[in-house]
C-alpha cells in the first residue's frame, strides 16, 4: 500500500465532503466530529449548533452557502474535513475548494430525484480524478431495497458504483448492516459505535450475493482475482482491502458506504475506510502534477475577518509555509502574516504547516481562490481551477444612503474575493450597477453579508434592460441655429438626409457638401451634435442603425462656429426624427440550457412562454442523459428565468446567455416599455 506503511508517511489528509442540497453533509460532519472526539457532542442543523454552516446566513437560511472546515484525528491519522456546498447556486465555493483535496466523500440520499443534482458533483470529481466515495445517507429513512436504489443512481456515476455494505432490516427499517469486504454483521447504535452481531437467519445468501457481485466489479481491473473468482477460490482479505485502495486511487470504482448522519450511524466504517483506502497528499501532488522540489500550495478559500483581514485557506501540497514566508503567485508575491488552524470558519494561531495540512495564511492580499502559491520565485505551475459558471441572476444594486456608495463598492470587491462566483457589471449606459450571481437565494445572502460584515446597506431593483431605438423611413430635414445678442452671433445652417441601415449597421456619417457651403473645418461639429442627439431619441432611447449625410447648409463669415454648427446638428435630428417613424428595439439573446433529458419537454415549454424561438436541442458533450436546448429569447424574459429551469429540473438546470441581435418590439408590449420608462423619467 506504498505510503499507507509506516506512522512517518502518515501525512493530514484532506478530504471533501460534498452532494447534492439537502443531502446531510453538514450533519455528517458534526458526526464525525463527535465520533472522533473533536466535539463533545453533535449537533443539529435545525437546532443551528453544527460546526459546519457556522455564519449567521447559513444557520439563518438552514443552508450551506459556503465552505466550513474542521480538523479530526482518528486512530493517530489527522484529517480535515471541508463541508460543502449541496446547492447548485453555491456551488463555485466547492469546485475551488475540491481541487486539492485527497479524496470526497459524496453524501447521497437514496432519492430517485436527487440523480441529476449528484451527476453534476460527481462529474466534477470525475473530470478533476479525484477519488471519491458515495455515502448513502438516511438509509434509515429509505424506502425500497438498495439493490434497487442503486441502479436508479448508477447513471449519475461514469465510474461503477461499488456497493460495499448490504443494510440489515427489521420491520422495514435498516437496523445495521454487512460489510462485504470484513463479511461481518454490525447494528447500529445511536450516536456510539456499531456492534458487532451473527449475521440474522436468511441474510446468508443475500450477503454471497452481493459479495460476489462487489468482487466481480473489483475482478474488472484484476485479472488475479478474475482467475480465482472462476476457479472457485475464496480470495484473501487482505488482498481485497487492497484492490479496493488501488482502485479508489486509480478512479476506477466508487465505492458505496451506508449509513445515517442525524443518527451517527456507518460513520465508523466511513473513517475506517479512509484511513484504509484514501491517497495521501504525496500521491495527491503526484496526481496534480506538483513539482517534485519546492514549497507549493493551493489556495481553496479566501475569508475576511472582522479582527485579522484576509484569510487564505491553502492546501500544503509539498514543503513548508511559515509566518513571513514570502509566497509566489501567477501575477504577484506577498508576505504570510501568520498561519492558522481553522474550525468552522473560527481562526486560531499555529506554527508552521507542512505537508498535507490544510491551514490559513494571513494577509495575502492579492492572492485569490484558486490560486497556486509557491515559495519558489520565479515557478510557472499552476493548477488548473474551473473559472464560475456564467452568472444567470442579476439585479441593479445602489447604496441606500449616497454617502456609502464608495463604501459599497468597496464592500462588494471584499464580496467577491470570498465567492468569486459573485460579480458586478457597471452599466454606464444605463446609469446602474448590476450584481449578478447564481440564483435568487445566492445573491440574497451576499446582499446579507454586505449589512452584517461591512455595515453596508443596498437597496436592489429589476435590471433595466438596454432597449435602443432606430427608424423605418427616410426624411431630409433642414437644422438653423441663428442667435443675436450684441456683438457676435452664433450662425450655423445644415439639411441633411437621415436614412435608416440594415439591423446591426451601427452608425454612419458622411457628407456630400461641394462649393464650400458648410466649410470644412465645421463638418466634424455637425457630426458631432448629431451624435450628442442620438444618446437619447424620441423615444428616449440611444439611436442605432442610422445613417447622416450632411448635403447642403450655409454659414456666415462672422458669427458661424463649431459650436453652432454643433448646435444646427442637433436640430436637424430634434426636428428629423419624430418624421422618421422611430420603434423600438429589444435586445434578444442566445441562450443554452443545459437540462435532464426528462426535463426538455418542460424546457421547451418556459422558453415559449417567455416569447423564446427554439432553435433546437442536441444531447450535452460528455453528459449521458443531458440535452442542451437553444433558443433566442428576449432580454427582458430573463430576468428570473433560472428560477423556473430550477423548479423544472429539480435544482440541476442551467443556462448560458449572449447578446445576439437587436429586433423590433411593437404593440403592447412597446407601449408598456415606453409608458414605464416615461414613468421613470418624469
Amino acid at each position: 500500500m506504498g505510503q499507507s506503511q509506516g506512522q512517518a508517511g502518515r501525512s493530514p489528509r484532506c478530504i471533501a465532503l460534498v452532494g447534492p442540497y439537502l443531502s446531510g453533509k453538514t450533519t455528517l460532519l458534526d458526526a464525525i466530529l463527535a465520533r472522533t472526539g473533536a466535539i463533545p457532542r453533535q449537533g443539529s442543523v435545525a437546532a443551528g449548533n453544527t460546526v459546519g454552516d457556522a455564519s449567521p446566513e447559513a444557520r439563518a437560511h438552514q443552508m450551506s452557502v459556503e465552505m466550513n472546515l474542521a480538523d479530526v484525528e482518528f486512530l493517530g491519522d489527522k484529517y480535515t474535513f471541508l463541508d460543502c456546498p449541496g446547492s447548485i447556486e453555491f456551488k463555485y465555493d466547492a469546485v475551488a475548494a475540491i481541487a486539492a483535496c485527497d479524496a470526497a466523500v459524496v453524501v447521497c440520499e437514496p432519492d430517485e430525484k436527487k440523480v441529476p443534482a449528484l451527476q453534476l458533483i460527481l462529474k466534477e470529481l470525475e473530470d478533476r480524478n479525484i477519488p471519491h466515495f458515495l455515502f448513502l445517507n438516511k438509509i434509515d429513512k429509505a424506502e425500497g431495497l438498495i439493490r434497487d436504489i442503486l441502479p436508479i443512481l448508477q447513471p449519475a456515476s461514469a465510474k461503477p458504483l461499488v456497493l460495499r455494505q448490504i443494510p440489515i432490516w427489521e420491520e422495514g427499517i435498516a437496523t445495521g448492516f454487512v460489510d462485504l469486504a470484513l463479511q461481518r454483521g454490525f447494528i447500529y447504535r445511536e450516536h456510539a459505535p456499531s456492534e458487532v452481531v451473527d449475521l440474522p437467519e436468511g441474510l446468508d445468501e443475500r450477503k454471497g450475493e452481493a459479495r460476489f457481485a462487489m468482487l466481480e466489479q473489483l475482478a474488472d481491473y484484476n485479472d488475479e482475482l478474475m482467475e480465482q473468482l472462476l476457479e472457485d477460490i475464496e480470495p484473501p482479505r487482505d488482498q481485497i482491502f487492497d484492490d479496493l485502495a488501488r482502485e479508489l486511487k486509480e478512479g476506477l470504482i466508487c465505492p458505496v458506504l451506508l449509513g445515517s448522519a442525524e443518527n451517527g450511524n456507518g460513520i465508523l466504517r466511513l473513517l475506517k475506510a479512509l484511513r484504509h483506502e484514501a491517497p495521501f497528499v504525496s500521491e495527491t501532488a503526484k496526481r496534480l502534477g506538483v513539482p517534485s522540489e519546492g514549497s507549493y500550495a493551493q489556495i481553496l478559500k479566501t475569508i475576511h475577518t472582522p479582527h485579522g483581514g484576509k484569510l487564505s485557506v491553502a492546501r500544503i501540497l509539498s514543503g513548508e509555509f511559515a509566518d513571513g514566508t514570502t509566497v509566489y503567485g501567477a501575477d504577484s508575491d506577498d508576505r504570510v502574516s501568520g498561519v492558522f488552524s481553522v474550525l468552522g470558519q473560527e481562526p486560531h494561531k499555529r506554527g508552521a504547516a507542512g505537508p498535507g495540512e490544510t491551514v490559513a495564511l494571513g494577509r495575502l492580499d492579492e492572492i485569490k481562490t484558486g490560486d497556486t502559491i509557491s515559495a519558489e520565485k520565479g515557478s510557472t505551475f499552476s493548477i488548473d481551477v474551473s473559472p464560475p459558471a456564467q452568472p444567470v441572476y442579476g439585479l441593479a444594486v445602489a447604496a441606500k444612503e449616497r454617502k456609502d456608495e464608495v463604501k459599497l463598492t468597496t464592500a462588494l470587491g471584499k464580496v467577491i474575493d470570498e465567492d468569486p462566483s459573485v460579480s458586478i457589471e457597471h452599466k454606464q449606459d444605463l446609469g446602474e450597477m448590476a450584481l449578478w450571481g447564481q440564483g435568487e437565494m445566492h445573491l440574497r445572502v451576499a446582499l446579507e453579508r454586505l449589512i452584517r460584515k461591512y455595515g453596508v446597506e443596498a437597496e436592489t431593483s429589476p435590471r433595466h434592460v438596454p432597449y435602443k431605438e432606430t427608424i423605418r423611413k427616410p426624411v431630409e430635414v433642414r437644422g438653423r441655429h441663428k442667435k443675436q445678442s450684441g456683438g457676435h452671433g452664433q450662425f450655423g445652417d445644415v439639411v441633411v438626409d437621415i436614412t435608416p441601415l440594415p439591423r446591426g449597421g451601427g452608425f454612419e456619417f458622411t457628407d456630400k457638401i461641394t462649393g464650400g457651403v458648410v466649410p470644412k473645418q465645421y463638418i466634424p461639429s455637425v457630426e458631432t451634435g448629431v451624435k450628442e442627439y442620438l444618446v437619447c431619441g424620441p423615444l428616449g432611447f440611444p439611436i442605432v442603425d442610422i445613417a447622416v449625410c450632411l448635403k447642403d447648409g450655409s454659414y456666415h463669415s462672422v458669427d458661424s462656429s463649431d459650436q453652432a454648427f454643433k448646435t444646427a446638428g442637433r436640430i436637424a435630428m430634434s426636428e428629423g426624427m419624430p418624421q422618421c417613424a422611430p420603434v423600438l428595439l429589444e435586445p434578444i439573446m442566445r441562450v443554452k440550457v443545459a437540462v435532464p433529458s426528462e426535463g426538455t419537454a418542460k424546457i421547451n415549454g418556459i422558453i415559449s412562454t417567455r416569447r423564446g424561438q427554439i432553435l433546437g436541442f442536441d444531447s450535452r458533450p460528455g453528459w449521458d442523459g443531458w440535452d442542451v436546448v437553444e433558443a433566442n429569447m428576449p432580454e427582458a424574459e430573463i430576468q428570473g428565468l433560472i428560477v423556473e429551469i430550477r423548479s423544472a429540473t429539480a435544482g440541476a438546470g442551467s443556462f448560458e446567455a449572449e447578446f445576439d441581435h437587436l429586433a423590433e418590439l411593437t404593440g403592447k408590449l412597446a407601449d408598456q416599455v415606453l409608458a414605464s420608462h416615461q414613468e421613470e423619467a418624469a
